[in-house]
Order: structure tokens, then C-alpha cells, then sequence
């Protein structure tokens, strides 16, 4: 769905809640020419006790740490940021939606380094469903082993969530569809699983988990650690600095991605190997059961993880 056909009317933007179409930028701004900006993707969900953010706290100290290596300083506390977004989802009356916060370095100069550019914050949240498809969540999706390489942390910080970073993404993805696949995985500089274009991965093998370590240069996300933890509040072995093979994809017993956009989303098919029995598989099965009787909260556990609106 395009943003035309969302309803959808107002963003933050430096302090101040704007019209949808007025939210604009110069064309000369740094981050448009650079990728100098940082952002986050944060899902609040329509649950029993009300709208709540998913895990917020958590997404907006990223934000912050993200600035870090680029000495980009928000002028906004995060308190401010907070509030902010509350007013921004109840003014649009949303109940479930996605939200990005994005910070860059806007309009002065546009020399390589942004010199006296400020850094410009803006929030929007909207509609958003399944990710990958609807009918993703429930069959699991296919996906190939991309040609294109994740860069290593000693290139760009990979656990800074960093706008140009994600032309790799796009690579990776668009190379995936334009050859009949949902989505990609990525390698790392080493030839080992690193992780997908906006998503964590997860193997199951004989009844236990592995997902690639901080090591393997992927980003450290929010649904992965939130995942790692629940599986093993169930019971499972989690292996969280895995080193991961591409011959180990095609024998895994199960596959799944995690991300605030992806959510838990079974995969299927990597290359032209089926993984498993070609559907979801049953860890996979009960890890996303349980993920999203979290998230909708239909059980009490981890009330620490919301921010109510």
C-alpha cells in the first residue's frame, strides 16, 4: 500500500507536528547526498490493554548510540522524543502502526563533512502490515543467498543504523526478486551467514537454536534479543554467537528471520533447497505463537517491553 492510500496526515518534524505534505527537506541537504542519517523501525501493536510500543526504550537508545560515530548530536532528550510520538500515533489515531525516527544532518554546506549541518529529527508512523506478505507469517517465505557481501564493522559501523548502509540492503533484496524470491541472505566478508537485508536469521538444528553473533557483522537487533530471550524463558538452547555456514543453511532442520518489521517469519526455501518439510517448522512454529501473544499482549510476561499510548 502506497502512503497515498494510507490515512495518514501528520509528521514530527523538528519540534513541531507538520502536514503530511509539507514535510519536506532541500535537495542539497547532507543526508541526501551522503547517507548521513540514522533511524529506527519500531512497531506499536493494537493489544488487549490498549495500543503499545514495542519495546521503545530500547529502539531509542539505539538511535541515540547510532549517532555516536557520525558525532551527530540530537538536541532533543529522548523524553522529548517520547512524547512526541505519543501525541504523533493518538493525533492520527492509530492504533497499530509502524514508526521511524530518522536523524541526519540536513541543510548548510555539502562537503563531505557536514561541517555546521544541524541534525534534523523527524518521526512518522503509519499503517503497516506483514512485512513480507501476509501470508508470509504463516507458509514461510523463499529466499536466495545473495551475491552481494555485508560489509565488515572494521569498513562501517555495522551496529549503527545508518540510512546509506542500507543501499547493501537493497542490493541484496532487489537482486533476490528480480530472480523469483522474497527476499535475500547475506553473507558476510568471510563467506559466513551474516544476516538478511533488514532482518536477523535463526537456524534449528536437533532441537536448538543458532543465530550469528555480533562477530559475523550484523546489527545487533531489538526482535532478535527479544526472541533469543523468550526461547529460552521456553526452554530451548540458544547459540547467540553462532558462526553459521551457507551449506548449513540448506541442511538447518528450520529458518526464520526476525526483525521489528519482519517480526518472526518462517523461511521456507533458500535457493532451490527446501528447508525442512517446505513450510513452517514446529520450534518455529511455537517461538512466533508465543512472540506474538507477547506483543498483543494476550499473556503478562515482559509488561517492562510497552509503552502504552
Amino acid at each position: 500500500m502506497s502512503f497515498d492510500e494510507m490515512d495518514v496526515d501528520t509528521i514530527w518534524m523538528n519540534g513541531e507536528f507538520v502536514d503530511w505534505d509539507d514535510a519536506k527537506v532541500h535537495v542539497l541537504t547532507h543526508g541526501l547526498h551522503y547517507g548521513t542519517g540514522v533511524f529506527e523501525g519500531v512497531r506499536c501493536y493494537d493489544t488487549e490493554n490498549g495500543p503499545a510500543i514495542f519495546r521503545w526504550e530500547e529502539h531509542l537508545q539505539r538511535l541515540y548510540d547510532s549517532c555516536k560515530p557520525y558525532n551527530m548530536e540530537i538536541e532533543y532528550e529522548p523524553e522529548e522524543l517520547t512524547e512526541a510520538t505519543l501525541e504523533l500515533i493518538d493525533r492520527q489515531d492509530l492504533h497499530s502502526c509502524y514508526i521511524r525516527p530518522i536523524a541526519y544532518y540536513g541543510y548548510d554546506s555539502l562537503g563531505v563533512s557536514p561541517g555546521d549541518c544541524p541534525t534534523d529529527v523527524t518521526i512518522a508512523a503509519w499503517p503497516w502490515g506483514a512485512y513480507l506478505g501476509d501470508e508470509a507469517l504463516e507458509n514461510g517465505v523463499k529466499v536466495m543467498v545473495s551475491s552481494w557481501r555485508k560489509h565488515s564493522s572494521s569498513q562501517i559501523p555495522t551496529n549503527a543504523k545508518t540510512t546509506g548502509l542500507y543501499v547493501n540492503s537493497l542490493l541484496a533484496g532487489e537482486e533476490a526478486r528480480r530472480n523469483g524470491f522474497v527476499e535475500a541472505i547475506v553473507l558476510n566478508k568471510e563467506g559466513n551467514v551474516a544476516e538478511g537485508p533488514g532482518e536477523n536469521i535463526f537456524l534449528v538444528r536437533d532441537g536448538e537454536i543458532y543465530t550469528p553473533g555480533l562477530s559475523q557483522s550484523i546489527l545487533d537487533g531489538i526482535t532478535r534479543d527479544s526472541v533469543i530471550e523468550v526461547a529460552r524463558e521456553m526452554g530451548y538452547t540458544v547459540h547467540d554467537d553462532a558462526t553459521i555456514s551457507r551449506g548449513e543453511l540448506h541442511t538447518a532442520d528450520e529458518l526464520f528471520f526476525t526483525g521489528s518489521a519482519a517480526e518472526v517469519t518462517p523461511i521456507r526455501q533458500v535457493d532451490n533447497v527446501e528447508i525442512g518439510n517446505g513450510s513452517r517448522g514446529p520450534v518455529t512454529e511455537e517461538i512466533q505463537s508465543k512472540f506474538f501473544d507477547l506483543v498483543n499482549r494476550r499473556i503478562d510476561d515482559h509488561e517492562e517491553w510497552f509503552t502504552y499510548i
